[in-house]
């Protein structure tokens, strides 16, 4: 089985949305290997003296255990394009190392910046985000993730972002779209606007 791992946003020496990321690297945990106990990471990761200012990626591998912390500057990808791939038989469930699947569909993303994956003729994630819409008054997230991201969790429990099933024909309903992850909070998303997403 392939090790999992989280990526944490690091900003000026605090670990962001710690809570999500216990819940989610716990919660793979006892699906995938019967663990019985919890991790804290804010007991496990020791923050480096040089990372205490700016932003920077915290990559924690682990499968019933912690294998590996890397601490690493973020560096934002620029996407102003997206290419709807489909996939009807991809499946993403937990955020395993082995992205090969997920690889083999952006080698085909052509002229366009990222892909996204189209499942069923429903809007699901990017290679490596989950995906917001916005239709003038809110944001919307596919109700059919791939993956159900932290920072995913965190805006729709903090009412910011709303959920619904999203079809590639449900997509000149909305202006603008954004990439949101751990790295991406909604706040410091781009825009991508909607003409820019084709085939």
């Amino acid at each position: 089985m392939s090790l999992l791992f989280e990526t944490i946003r690091l900003q000026d020496g605090v670990l962001q949305n710690l809570d999500f990321h216990n819940s989610r690297l716990n919660h793979s945990r006892k699906s995938l290997y019967k663990s019985t106990d919890d991790i804290n990471l804010e007991q496990v990761i020791k923050i480096p003296s040089t990372c205490a200012l700016g932003i920077y990626k915290c990559r924690v591998v682990y499968s019933k255990e912690v294998k590996s912390i890397e601490f690493e500057p973020y560096l934002p990808h620029a996407v102003k394009s997206l290419r709807l791939i489909e996939d009807n038989k991809i499946s993403y469930n937990y955020k395993y190392t082995n992205r090969g699947s997920l690889n083999e569909l952006l080698t085909k993303r052509e002229r366009f910046d990222e892909i996204i994956i189209v499942k069923k003729g429903f809007i699901t994630d990017t290679s490596y985000s989950n995906i917001i819409f916005f239709d003038g008054t809110q944001w919307y997230t596919p109700s059919t993730p791939l993956l159900q991201g932290t920072m995913r969790s965190f805006l729709l429990e903090k009412n910011m972002i709303s959920e619904m099933p999203i079809k590639v024909t449900d997509l000149k309903r909305f202006q603008k779209a954004r990439l949101i992850n751990a790295m991406l909070p909604l706040e410091s998303g781009k825009d991508i606007k909607i003409e820019k997403i084709g085939y």
